[in-house]
């Protein structure tokens, strides 16, 4: 199983809000939303939990689990 966070890149999309903006209201760098911006990127719950606060909402709206690919 792996991590995905299209729903944060929705999120952000229907919120109008820009990678560096939400980096910037998290408190977390850019290079980190861009690495989550591939499936199965680990990051800390400290992270998830700044996000969260910031676009005030929940981990589930933000992330998911999902099958990870046998490649």
């Amino acid at each position: 199983m792996a991590a995905s966070y299209k729903k944060l890149f929705k999120l952000m999309i229907d919120r109008e809000i820009k990678s560096k903006d939400l980096a910037a209201m998290a408190g977390i760098s850019p290079t980190t939303l861009a690495k989550m911006k591939k499936d199965g990127a680990v990051v800390s719950s400290e992270v998830l939990v700044k996000i969260c606060t910031a676009l005030e909402c929940t981990v589930d709206e933000i992330m998911e689990i999902v099958p990870q690919d046998n490649q």
